[in-house]
């Protein structure tokens, strides 16, 4: 056979949901076969959804996932093309990440993931064994050189099936997203393409999953390392190539190459997906979130109407008399803009009660951030109470920034189920909302043209918890905090290092104090959305009791 029509299906699957993913891939088949497929290559674990974490080590699980295999096999019996699918597979007392080939109603072959990795949002040794070296699959006349996600970093893995015979590399993917990766996974598939003279063919998983985002995005890389074809991101596709043998190689006819979106655009599209799919898959009929007038909650606004419509999102102003008039005015109007629902409740009743009631225990001692947390405080109870009774999830609204340095108040806006801004820092909320107003992200459900007033990005942030309170108040300003922190986040820069890019050593030794004491109240932070390499949560583990500061060395 010298002519292979090759379908390339980047879906959508949930953890756990066994029917709902085989219904996935049964459509995507029938599309595929519409289309005279002879194969259909879908993502990593996509029958079982990916990362699935603890859940695949249930005996039930592992028994349920295989039987779901023997139906997809079952169902390849027709004249339809061939499945190459990612599930788990158990071989007496060793379980496997593995990719498994199903034709002609059978199982015409298995090969597990060889290289398992262990790093960053990565904990696969725990829950698969490695498998061993791997072997070409044999299809139809060709021989298929199938790697899983990491394998296709390792150079030795894919050198291992060219030896073996294999005629065209096949990568199932189940690679999260973060800022600038999708040029390092293009450039070792072409790595790994000039090393064997083989073609490759690269399949994404698309969707949300927790805090993790995957989007998407097939391409193929012939065998001269140029791109021959490449799907959209950030939506599910099933995409059609076309290959042909000429003395004998295999080369893959070149198509649409579609663009790949970057930066804030990128970011944007991040957000979208991984709020619409935490609400979605979670079963929740839309979010409830409060509206200060500042920028973090109106972004976090704007970006829930995009994800879920307007209709699914319930904004609630709660001022204190500490609340300017042009923050109610602010939130009211991106309200309108957006064309969301907004109540307005005043604290002030609280306050006073909370206030009488405590009034004993503090007596003689002089107001602090107690009573200003005390506000937040209650703003959290109201926001939870309005999720209780009508079933929305509470959107928390900190960025990194803020979640870095402790300037959070726990059980009060800390409150709440997901954050869109966890692993943004405050300049990039910043640049973002000034995106958003320029431009209509491909698949909002938000209006066209702006849709936050200038105001609310261009005026002070300020949390208006006291008479005329300014962040700055309490920290250095966002660009200086933002880049120290950045330096000991996602750099792991010693002090030093810091200091002699030009920064204060006593601001540099606080910051560096901060980030430290405030991981007691990361640990309860509402999972959010991962968008660069070290988020918190799944990326930087650090203790909660620790004595190290770097700045004392």
């Amino acid at each position: 056979m010298d002519q292979l029509k090759i379908a390339l299906a980047s879906l959508n699957p949930t953890v756990g949901d066994l029917s709902g993913n085989y219904d996935k891939i049964i459509a995507a088949r029938a599309i595929a076969r519409d289309e005279g497929a002879d194969l259909v290559v879908y993502s990593e674990l996509c029958l079982i959804g990916y990362p699935p974490e603890d859940i695949v080590l249930k005996g039930a699980f592992q028994k349920a996932a295989m039987d779901k295999v023997m139906e997809l096999a079952a169902a390849s019996a027709d004249d339809g093309p061939a499945m190459l699918i990612g599930s788990c597979w158990r071989e007496g007392d060793q379980l496997y990440n593995s990719v498994i080939l199903l034709d002609k109603g059978k199982v015409a072959a298995i090969r597990h993931k060889v290289d398992l990795p262990n790093y960053g949002v990565f904990d696969e040794k725990r829950i698969f064994t490695s498998g061993p070296k791997p072997k070409a699959m044999s299809f139809r006349g060709c021989k298929l050189g199938v790697m899983v996600c990491e394998d296709m970093w390792q150079p030795e893995i894919s050198t291992a099936l060219t030896i073996d015979g294999a005629e065209i590399l096949i990568v199932l993917n189940g690679s999260p997203f973060e800022q600038g990766k999708h040029d390092e996974r293009q450039n070792l598939a072409e790595a790994r393409v000039v090393e064997t003279a083989r073609p490759l063919i690269y399949v994404n998983q698309m969707g949300g999953q927790d805090e993790l985002v995957f989007d998407g995005g097939a391409f193929v890389v012939n065998q001269d390392a140029t791109l021959a074809v490449r799907s959209e991101s950030w939506r599910e596709t099933i995409f059609i190539t076309d290959w042909h043998k000429k003395v004998g190689a295999w080369n893959c006819t070149k198509g649409e190459i579609n663009r790949v979106p970057e930066g804030y655009e990128a970011i944007y599209q991040a957000m979208m997906l991984g709020l619409r799919d935490y609400v979605q898959k979670n079963h929740f009929p839309g979010v409830v979130l409060g509206m200060s007038g500042g920028i973090d909650s109106a972004i976090s606004a704007v970006v829930a109407v995009d994800a879920l419509g307007a209709e699914n999102v319930h904004l609630v102003m709660m001022p204190s008399k500490y609340t300017g008039e042009e923050s109610l005015l602010d939130a009211a109007l991106c309200a309108e803009w957006i064309g969301a629902r907004i109540d307005n409740i005043p604290i002030e009743p609280a306050v006073q009660a909370y206030d009488e009631m405590l009034a004993g225990q503090f007596a003689g001692v002089e107001p602090d951030t107690t009573e200003e947390n005390l506000q937040s405080r209650i703003r959290g109870v109201m926001l939870m109470a309005i999720s209780n009774k009508f079933g929305y999830m509470l959107l928390t609204t900190g960025n990194k920034s803020e979640m870095s340095v402790g300037y959070a108040t726990l059980y009060g806006d800390m409150c709440g189920g997901y954050s869109v801004l966890k692993d943004i820092y405050k300049m990039d909320v910043f640049a973002l909302s000034s995106w958003r107003n320029e431009n209509h992200p491909v698949g909002g459900l938000g209006p066209r043209g702006q849709v936050m007033p200038e105001n609310i990005i261009t005026k002070p942030p300020t949390a208006e918890l006291r008479p005329d309170q300014k962040d700055e108040d309490s920290l250095p300003p966002y660009e200086v905090l933002d880049d120290i922190l950045q330096c000991l986040i996602e750099e792991e820069m010693p002090v030093k290092d810091i200091i002699a890019k030009g920064h204060d050593s006593d601001t540099v030794a606080r910051i560096e104090h901060l980030l430290y004491i405030a991981e007691y109240k990361r640990r309860q932070a509402p999972p959010g959305v991962k968008l660069t390499r070290r988020n918190f949560g799944r990326d930087r583990r650090y203790p909660i009791t620790n004595g190290f500061r770097n700045a004392r060395l």
